[in-house]
């Protein structure tokens, strides 16, 4: 079947399936979280972006083969809901960003710098540091060697706009100018989006529009 990357909460998974990388996306929690599991398809090594909610849900996608690493994309309560009890079932290595990590209960293992690289199997991921939604944000960019990038922004860029930054226009600016300059500025159009809530996206679809979200302010 075609990804869509359309889920809902307590429904099934949706399987993005590339030459070298699986992306398995489900929703979870009150606040209808996305959360993604990464399978390397050489070696069967995973990582799950966001333990954010329902451990159950998120270890039945893990399955058998456990998983090396969880990521956090920032510290807010929400994408970490279920860390501790991930981590405590399958002995993964945290990370997040350093500037967040203190805000996330569960210890971090590996505090993740602007241009560092998390790798699993074969699969290698490049974090991008993005402040403004929070000070410690981290998108992670796989540029697939067979196709178009991939990038998993958490809550700092969504189809229409960018993350909240809470009328803040000093942390609205330097959100945006992140997201440009990281984001817009290095990847093509046809990147696709995986945003922490919601539906997919891809950097052709949200480029024209900007301007028009830096003049709007959000």
């Amino acid at each position: 079947m075609t990804y869509s990357g359309a889920v809902k909460v307590g429904g099934p998974a949706d399987v993005h399936e590339l030459r070298d990388l699986m992306i398995s996306k489900v929703a979870v929690g009150p606040m209808d979280n996305n959360a993604y599991v990464l399978r390397c398809r050489a070696t069967d090594e995973q990582l799950l972006i966001d333990a954010a909610n329902d451990s159950h849900t998120l270890l039945t996608l893990i399955g058998g083969d456990g998983i090396k690493a969880v990521v956090t994309t920032h510290q807010h309560g929400d994408h970490w809901q279920a860390l501790e009890e991930v981590v405590a079932a399958t002995g993964a290595r945290t990370y997040a960003g350093r500037e967040d990590a203190e805000g996330i209960p569960t210890p971090t293992d590996v505090l993740v710098d602007d241009g560092d690289t998390i790798a699993f199997g074969r699969i290698s991921l490049t974090a991008r540091h993005l402040v403004g939604h929070t000070p410690g944000s981290i998108a992670l960019v796989y540029d697939d060697p067979h196709g178009h990038p991939h990038v998993f922004t958490g809550d700092c860029l969504f189809p229409g706009g960018v993350g909240n930054t809470w009328e803040d226009p000093e942390r609205f600016t330097s959100l945006i100018e992140d997201v440009e300059t990281k984001i817009f500025g290095t990847l093509p159009d046809e990147t696709w989006v995986y945003p922490g809530h919601g539906k997919d996206t891809t950097l052709g679809a949200e480029r024209p529009h900007v301007q028009e979200w830096r003049a709007r302010g959000w």
